[in-house]
């Protein structure tokens, strides 16, 4: 048999409330706060990598990449498509990441396409064997 029984709760009285210590302490850290980053930033100024790495990472959100679209003339034939997107590349015209994305949406395509040529001929495949 297990150690604890099903459906009882092995603290009935639940988390307990932050105590009055921890409370006063935030509070005082909240009330000195400005003075503090203007500590660090003096410290950062002056020379102090650490700080200004402090505040760089707590002040700043980091920067993340923004794609840009990329219009490309695809044609119609899949094979085409693939050409003028490796050309693009080749160019500078996309990036590597935005030319695996769309070569993943080309690749997409052809296994639709192919799904969909499958089911045609399997379904006249039925007809022919029905008739």
């Amino acid at each position: 048999m297990g150690k604890f029984q099903q459906g009882t709760s092995g603290n009935p009285a639940g988390r307990p409330p932050r105590s009055d210590t921890e409370r006063a302490q935030r509070e005082a850290i909240r009330a000195a706060l400005p003075g503090i980053v203007e500590q660090l930033t003096q410290l950062a100024l002056a020379g102090d990598v650490q700080a200004a790495r402090l505040l760089m990472d707590r002040a700043l959100p980091a920067l993340k990449p923004v794609d840009t679209p990329a219009p490309l003339a695809l044609g119609a034939d899949l094979a085409q498509a693939s050409a003028a997107v490796l050309a693009a590349l080749a160019a500078g015209d996309v990036t590597p990441d935005q030319a695996g994305s769309i070569a993943g949406v080309l690749s997409a395509l052809v296994r639709a396409k192919d799904a969909t040529e499958v089911d045609a001929r399997l379904t006249a495949l039925e007809q022919a064997v029905l008739k």
